[in-house]
């Protein structure tokens, strides 16, 4: 094959880069590396690579080659704050319920769930409580119940597209608390039904431990310093912590980590 065959080949590449099949790239990119000088080559790649910006593909294609794929299209950060005080009142209750979308291909935030919720049992909120969470008592009076904010959950879930049984995804918490104790506990104590998607989910302490090696005492304070990440927001925010979650989970499928469901079936 000649030089002229080789800058044909690329000049085919230039005109349907867009329709060309992008895990055939880095083979026609090695086939034409023996038979091209540095220069041409290098041209090559910066043809391809402009061509296929021009048709909104290049972030994707940077997104795909950074990580391996993930098991999941989608993972559900998920991070409840709930009336709380020193000893500790019974019921708890959730007072703040995030969720945000976690693309699994780009590990990029696409959607974000986010309400207040009015606790019942303990109306009040103690001072104990909002110096920890930051939530004080006008941001739940008159908010939905439980009862209600699960309803909108279901509903944002359907317009995220997220009920098809196509997708897959996946809650992620920080510990088992959320989705193993808490929802669960309250669910039951006001005689409400949980959702099978609340039933399964991936546990950041275990995956950060599997692919770090190490246990996250302090949780995700440990887990950032540990991946040299900065804190986002405020400790015990919800929706914060939901952040910092992604914002690991994002350094962690980087580093190649494949992220696995953590809780064991109901």
């Amino acid at each position: 094959v000649s030089d002229a065959s080789g800058c044909s080949m690329i000049a085919l590449l230039h005109t349907g880069a867009a329709k060309f099949p992008q895990n055939l790239l880095s083979r026609s990119r090695q086939a034409v590396s023996h038979l091209l000088p540095a220069g041409v080559l290098k041209g090559f790649s910066s043809i391809v690579s402009k061509k296929l910006a021009s048709h909104g593909f290049g972030a994707s294609m940077a997104a795909m080659s950074s990580f391996p794929p993930q098991r999941y299209h989608y993972f559900l950060v998920l991070d409840f704050e709930a009336t709380c005080d020193k000893p500790q009142i019974h019921p708890q209750e959730i007072i703040e319920f995030p969720i945000l979308k976690l693309n699994g291909r780009t590990m990029e935030i696409e959607s974000t769930f986010h309400m207040y919720v009015q606790p019942v049992v303990h109306p009040q909120l103690t001072p104990f409580c909002t110096e920890l969470t930051g939530i004080i008592q006008g941001m739940v009076d008159g908010q939905p119940s439980l009862q209600q904010v699960l309803e909108r959950v279901d509903e944002w879930m359907a317009k995220e597209g997220l009920l098809d049984p196509s997708v897959k995804s996946i809650f992620v918490t920080c510990g088992d608390w959320d989705l193993k104790v808490m929802l669960p506990g309250q669910c039951q104590y006001l005689g409400l039904p949980v959702a099978d998607y609340f039933k399964q989910w991936i546990n950041l302490k275990k995956a950060y431990s599997f692919a770090m090696g190490s246990w996250p005492k302090n949780g995700l304070l440990d887990m950032n310093k540990g991946l040299n990440l900065q804190h986002i927001g405020r400790p015990h925010s919800g929706i914060d912590d939901c952040k910092n979650i992604a914002n690991i989970m994002k350094t962690l499928a980087h580093r190649g980590f494949i992220f696995k469901q953590t809780s064991k079936p109901f």
